[in-house]
């Protein structure tokens, strides 16, 4: 979908469509955000072998002090990369409308305008500027519903937008709902065709027509908990293949009290193996909760895409999370994971690969007015190839139900395991949102940014910057959208009177 004078025209009128009549009810939302970014990367080069010095420990040098890697009489390295700076402005309008003279009928549409004012234009998801995220008209008549035209699906298989249809049946005497839909698909995490000429770095491997998408949800709502299941596949209308092909279900428990037993699977059909899975147990006190729990995830590739080729194996994972309320103004929570992967079958020789690693991260909160509030947290993990560790910080002030500020910092560090450089990361900042009356909204915030990377080379550039970010936010609506208080009553003696 590209950008068009016609659709621009749409996007200015959509606000003005109630006045003209098309509903009585509506409600617009209309939010613009601009930020300011810069971005510095690596530069590849070469240089000749004769060229490079020998250092002290034996490690060789460009004539400037990077160091190479030598194979034959050519030697690699990477120079800093040069600054490019973005500034993207991104534009949602939201719209509903209801009472259009059909009974349970409503229109949905939801746009996206982007566009980089920054001179680099490296703003990723900035063509087309123009998309639509969804759009659909819905019909609901008491135990059913109808839906049609672009929308988004959600579920224990993800996230996937669909241009066609959907219906929903509910049997509330059996605690029963039922769903059925199909049309084509949208590219998996965006709203795009998967032909779009703006997933061309696809080259050759990208499917020359749009996949089919037919799905069907059940589900069971008793009152001692939630039980759905979910079938998905998509195919290739020019081949007649499939392009996946998956099953779902989920569960979530409620056997007594305040205790939980929530958990799901997928089982890839069209690969033939489980997907990721989880089950867990969770207690909610009222000074304390606490979820144990254990999970499995495997990435899911589509099969025309070449990276389901690769085998990727799964990793297993214990988890654990709690949450303390020693006092009413006072919360601390903590969350821990340890996981390992599946040996992957590939031979290393005399290399050690590690396949396992653990991440924890703790949090507090303190509001010691109803004004105030401090928020305090640690985190560390350690993987294959790389850890992190880091804190943050932020303190919050409401000055009034229309206005909020914020200071925040802190710091990450992260090691890496097979690099030179070591990054760590220093931040701090401030921001305010403020409610300008019940239809405008307006956030700003300003932070900065200070990195130095840690190596023994002239390569150990920094990545200083300053961030803006502001939004702004209107929304209109239909007086049958308000919600009107009664006349106020006076005192009884006035009643009396």
């Amino acid at each position: 979908m590209t950008t068009s004078p016609r659709a621009l025209l749409l996007v200015a009128l959509l606000p003005a469509l109630p006045s003209i009549g098309v509903a009585q009810g509506y409600r617009v939302r209309l939010e613009s955000r601009v930020q300011s970014v810069a971005y510095r990367g690596v530069t590849p080069d070469s240089i000749a072998r004769s060229e490079v010095r020998v250092g002290a420990n034996g490690v060789l040098f460009t004539p400037d002090g990077i160091a190479v890697s030598c194979i034959g009489e050519f030697c690699q390295f990477f120079r800093p990369g040069p600054i490019r700076r973005s500034g993207p402005l991104v534009t949602r309008l939201n719209l509903m409308g209801w009472d259009l003279g059909v009974a349970g009928l409503t229109v949905h549409a939801n746009l996206r305008h982007a566009t980089d004012l920054g001179s680099d234009d490296v703003w990723p998801a900035i063509r087309p500027s123009l998309q639509l995220i969804e759009g659909y008209a819905q019909l609901e008549r008491g135990v059913w519903m109808l839906r049609a035209g672009r929308q988004t699906l959600t579920g224990r298989l993800g996230i996937l937008g669909l241009d066609g249809g959907k219906a929903v049946v509910r049997v509330a005497a059996l605690d029963l709902d039922g769903a059925v839909y199909g049309g084509w698909g949208l590219t998996r995490g965006a709203s795009l065709p998967v032909t779009s000429r703006a997933l061309n770095p696809l080259d050759d491997f990208q499917p020359r027509d749009r996949q089919i998408v037919a799905g069907a949800e059940l589900g069971w709502r008793p009152r001692f908990g939630d039980i759905r299941a979910e079938y998905r596949r998509e195919i290739d209308p020019a081949s007649d293949f499939f392009v996946s092909e998956r099953a779902a279900a989920s569960a979530t428990i409620r056997p007594f009290g305040r205790l939980t037993i929530f958990g799901g699977g997928e089982y890839d059909l069209a690969m033939g193996f489980a997907g990721s899975a989880e089950a867990n147990v969770a207690w909610a006190g009222h000074r304390l909760s606490a979820t144990i729990g254990v999970r499995q995830y495997r990435p899911f590739f589509d099969l025309w895409t070449i990276w389901g080729a690769f085998s990727p194996v799964p990793y297993h994972a214990y988890v654990g999370s709690l949450i303390l309320r020693p006092r009413d103004d006072l919360t601390l929570s903590a969350r821990g994971e340890v996981y390992s992967y599946d040996n992957t079958g590939a031979e290393t020789g005399l290399v050690r690969i590690e396949d396992d690693g653990w991440r924890w991260n703790g949090r507090a909160t303190w509001s010691p007015h109803r004004t105030w509030q401090v928020i305090a947290g640690l985190h560390a993990e350690s993987g294959p190839g790389a850890a992190s560790r880091g804190f943050d910080g932020r303190v919050t002030r409401r000055f009034s139900d229309n206005l909020t500020v914020s200071v925040e910092g802190g710091r990450v560090e992260r090691p890496l395991e097979f690099r030179f450089d070591e990054a760590t990361v220093n931040w701090l900042g401030a921001d305010a949102e403020a409610q300008l009356d019940d239809r405008w909204q307006l956030t700003m915030q300003l932070a900065r940014y200070r990195e130095a990377r840690d190596r023994p080379d002239a390569a150990a550039f920094d990545w200083n910057q300053l961030r803006l970010n502001a939004r702004i936010s209107v929304l209109l609506r239909s007086d049958s959208d308000r919600a009107w208080l009664p006349p106020r009553l006076g005192s009884p003696r006035q009643r009396r009177q």
